[in-house]
């Protein structure tokens, strides 16, 4: 296993490979869209926003448990406060060769952000762990999923967060 993924490297060949004719064009924006916090990290709710496909083992066999999604277009949420030991992804597109997904923590960081609560880092932690499913389009992502997620942050009173990718 290497060091690094060279994430962007591989993003473009796995998109070329699935027979999307031009290159993943990575977003960016001429001016930055974020504000500055008006309160110390400490003070601060914090929510976790995911692209990866997290799912929640069910209680009672293998498999997905049913209704715990709240699924809006490619937007999903988890309660915060579900076991790690539950959590997992079934994602099958990723470099398999240069990584695993076996440390649901690594993406899915969770319980890591519990702990910085903990330890006073920041106020508290938002009942939902939010996670938008992997799209393609960009106008899909800036148009519907990031105003859901948006949604959903605001509804859980959410001053900051910490965004992970798969």
């Amino acid at each position: 296993m290497s060091d690094h993924v060279n994430y962007i490297e591989r993003t473009r060949d796995y998109y070329l490979a699935q027979g999307y004719e031009k290159p993943y064009q990575w977003a960016h924006f001429d001016q930055v869209p974020f504000t500055p916090l008006p309160k110390p990290l400490a003070q601060c709710r914090v929510a976790l926003v995911s692209t990866s496909d997290v799912a929640v083992r069910a209680l009672d066999g293998p498999g997905r448990e049913k209704g715990i999604d709240d699924k809006i277009g490619n937007v999903y949420s988890i309660a915060t406060d579900t076991p790690s030991e539950r959590l997992f992804s079934r994602q099958e597109h990723y470099d398999q060769h240069a990584t695993h997904l076996d440390d649901v923590n690594a993406y899915f960081p969770v319980t890591r952000l519990i702990e910085q609560v903990d330890q006073g880092r920041f106020a508290s932690i938002a009942p939902r762990c939010h996670g938008v499913y992997t799209s393609y389009s960009h106008a899909r992502t800036t148009e519907i999923d990031a105003p859901e997620v948006l949604r959903r942050c605001r509804e859980d009173e959410v001053d900051v967060v910490v965004l992970t990718p798969v």
